[in-house]
């Protein structure tokens, strides 16, 4: 069973920087896929950005438009920690956001929620204009 675990989330005003953690447990992902989506009041829930690596090599960073410039996913395999970092932040960025792991690569994008088997429990991010 794999555990992962949010951290990172707050109020911050527009332009401002978060870091979001992803702590898994349970499981070495020494060859994963994982990912951020994120879920808005009201709206459906939204990739965000995935990292693909296998051993000590990433293979690919992705991200949806609305973030590009702004967002880096990196990982750290000696913590089995995932991070979003969050640049130049805009009140649109609000939601709640979630990480989640896949257990198998089922498409050349890994952009649907469905492609991810373990899901974190959100952490809350507002973004103030």
């Amino acid at each position: 069973q794999v555990q992962l675990v949010e951290s990172g989330g707050g109020l911050v005003q527009a332009g401002g920087s978060l870091r979001l953690s992803c702590a898994a447990s349970g499981r070495t992902f020494s060859s994963a896929n994982m990912g951020w989506f994120r879920q808005a009041p009201g709206k459906e829930s939204e990739f965000v950005a995935r990292i693909r690596w296998s051993g000590g090599i990433t293979y690919s960073a992705d991200y949806t438009d609305s973030v590009k410039g702004r967002f880096t996913i990196s990982r750290d395999n000696a913590k089995n920690t995932i991070y979003l970092e969050m640049n130049s932040l805009k009140p649109e960025d609000t939601a709640v956001y979630y990480c989640a792991a896949a257990s198998r690569i089922t498409s050349a994008t890994m952009r649907r929620s469905v492609e991810y088997d373990y899901w974190g429990q959100g952490t809350q991010v507002t973004v103030s204009s």
